[in-house]
């Protein structure tokens, strides 16, 4: 069981920059993975941005790369956006989600995933 807790979300001008944080209360393995997923009114969830636990690597949607960056504190098991250059299309309530599989096992992870831990959400207004 994993649960979820996101903050930092609020209004912000275009072209602005806004900081999401989002605290697990488990630390995990790099087998497993987490995101950040959007979801504005009227239209489908999108996948942002994913990575490891502890990985090298980060994931993004075409929508938000080079604007958008993922950073893991392993030490205080919290994971950020850093949301730069945000547009009024980035507008959306924005939630953290991660995957939670034993030690030695790992799953896919990637903007797609499904992911059966999520938060409550954080929502993030742009206006023009």
């Amino acid at each position: 069981q994993v649960q979820l807790a996101e903050s930092g979300g609020g209004a912000v001008q275009a072209g602005g920059s806004r900081r999401l944080s989002c605290k697990l209360s488990v630390n995990l393995h790099s087998g497993n993975c987490m995101a950040w997923v959007r979801q504005a009114p009227g239209k489908e969830r999108e996948g942002v941005a994913a990575m490891r636990p502890g990985g090298n690597s980060e994931y993004y949607s075409n929508s938000v790369r080079g604007r958008f960056t993922l950073l893991h504190d392993s030490t205080t098991n919290t994971l950020y956006l850093e949301m730069n250059d945000l547009k009024p299309e980035d507008t959306a309530m924005y939630y953290c989600a991660a995957d939670y599989v034993p030690p030695g096992t790992m799953v896919l992870c990637d903007v797609g995933t499904n992911f059966p831990y999520w938060g409550q959400g954080t929502q993030v207004t742009v206006s023009s």
